[in-house]
């Protein structure tokens, strides 16, 4: 990958929240690709990049106005936290102490409940090649233990890799598991994302059951690889529904450490194809079947299930439940720091 060059940073008024100013960061490169990030949600709005022709489209699902975003239920865009994805039964226990979290996933709690970060107006810094986006979630909010100050750094390189990476700290022992929720949508002027080929770098998922709450059970992914497969082909069709995949997949670790591989996602009518790069030790895959807004898209039209999918890097889902998980306990004194990168390009 490439070393993040210094970009040009500028930004504008975008509304209100809660009394607190908004704003929409451009982050753009020497070729004029760009990046659109608000501090509401520390949210990515818009991924603008050529295809094969050099035709500039955003290829993330994202709104025209602040206000699609307040109204959003679908994480579109946003970071999230303070636990990425669900814990089952909403509740776990720390030291003999069993913390009870907001159920907002039938009785789990998902994407850090409604104390989420997704929906909270962030601080800002700019810096000559990045945006640092912070805040402090006070200790008890959404019932999880810990005054964690949290920051999310973005920077945009001449060679299109959207850098993302997080950091945090408490003042007490907590869990903490941070991702970014972005739809991609590598074709947005073809419709839904069924075409697009996957590859992920992983021979092991993790079993669910029918709430995406995990077994315990690290499986073989068997049937269920992605190899340069349609995304189509691994969607179930009942008549005229169709359930696609909420799966998280643990990455190989092939000696690595750092930085490693996680997937590549192409779609041939653009040519436009994302790498995948993250130190987590694997990602959600899921194929928006819930997708819905009120709000049309940033392209002005409706928003439909499977218009995008979210490759979302992080730690193991519930994980503070499984012992035979890897632990995603953060001790005072300890820094949290992960990072993803999506690398744009094109593909013959």
């Amino acid at each position: 990958m490439s070393d993040l060059k210094k970009n040009r940073i500028s930004y504008k008024p975008w509304g209100t929240h809660d009394d607190k100013s908004v704003f929409l960061f451009r982050l753009e490169s020497a070729s004029g690709a760009f990046v659109e990030i608000t501090n509401y949600g520390a949210t990515v709005v818009s991924i603008v990049v050529p295809d094969r022709n050099g035709k500039l489209e955003n290829v993330v699902i994202g709104f025209p106005s602040l206000e699609g975003y307040v109204d959003d239920r679908c994480y579109i865009g946003s970071t999230i936290g303070r636990y990425a994805n669900r814990i089952g039964g909403a509740a776990f226990t720390l030291d003999g102490v069993v913390y009870d979290l907001d159920k907002n996933d039938n009785q789990n709690n998902n994407h850090g409940g409604l104390s989420g970060f997704h929906a909270k107006v962030f601080d800002f810094q700019m810096g000559t090649d990045s945006l640092s986006l912070s805040l402090t979630s006070a200790d008890g909010e959404g019932g999880f233990p810990g005054r964690v100050d949290f920051r999310v750094t973005y920077s945009w390189s001449d060679d299109h890799e959207l850098g993302i990476r997080f950091n945090a700290t408490s003042d007490k022992k907590t869990v903490l598991n941070f991702t970014n929720h972005a739809y991609f949508n590598l074709a947005p002027g073809h419709g839904d994302i069924l075409e697009h080929e996957l590859t992920l770098h992983a021979d092991k998922m993790l079993e669910t059951d029918r709430y995406y709450i995990p077994t315990g059970v690290i499986a073989h992914v068997a049937g269920e690889d992605f190899h340069q497969t349609r995304i189509r082909n691994r969607v179930k069709f009942s008549g005229p529904s169709q359930t696609g995949v909420n799966r998280y997949f643990l990455l190989k670790n092939d000696g690595q450490t750092g930085m490693r591989r996680a997937g590549l996602l192409k779609e041939n009518s653009s040519g436009r194809s994302l790498e995948i790069f993250t130190t987590y030790p694997g990602v959600q895959l899921y194929t928006g079947d819930y997708l819905d807004s009120k709000h049309l898209s940033s392209r002005f039209k409706q928003i439909h299930p499977f218009d995008g999918l979210c490759l979302e890097c992080q730690h193991y889902p519930d994980a503070p439940n499984h012992d035979n998980f890897p632990s995603t306990i953060l001790e005072p004194g300890q820094t949290y720091d992960e990072r993803i990168v999506y690398k744009f390009g094109i593909r013959a």
